[in-house]
């Protein structure tokens, strides 16, 4: 029962290479493609909340315009603020679901039956 656990932790896995896996070609890969989404995506993202910032603290009358009732544009744009977090969020577990976790899992897999190589390996 409570057995289980304690025998899972007392084996040890085979030393593993990770400077060889960071080197390899899927690792290369995977990384390639988290920063080809992440840093164009960081950087609008980033565009727009400054713009955001930046219209609330110079554009007062612009920011102060009335679309409907009391709510005016700053209402909007910071509600679109909050929209536009979880519509990257949305996109970017699709996308990883999509590319990068396949990757990952290629790799893992490869780690975990000892396809790449291991420290014993290296030094031979």
């Amino acid at each position: 029962m409570g057995n289980d656990a304690l025998s899972a932790e007392t084996e040890t896995a085979p030393p593993v290479d990770y400077r060889a896996v960071q080197q390899s070609e899927e690792f290369q890969r995977l990384r390639s493609r988290h920063r080809r989404f992440v840093f164009p995506v960081l950087a609008a993202c980033l565009v727009w909340y400054f713009a955001y910032v930046l219209l609330a603290g110079y554009a007062h009358d612009f920011m102060s315009t009335p679309v409907f009732g009391s709510v005016n544009v700053a209402i909007l744009l910071g509600l679109a603020q909050v929209v536009t977090t979880f519509a990257v969020t949305t996109w970017y577990v699709r996308y990883a679901n999509k590319e990068l976790d396949p990757i990952a899992e290629e790799i893992r897999d490869e780690i975990e039956t000892g396809a790449t190589f291991t420290a014993e390996e290296a030094t031979r």
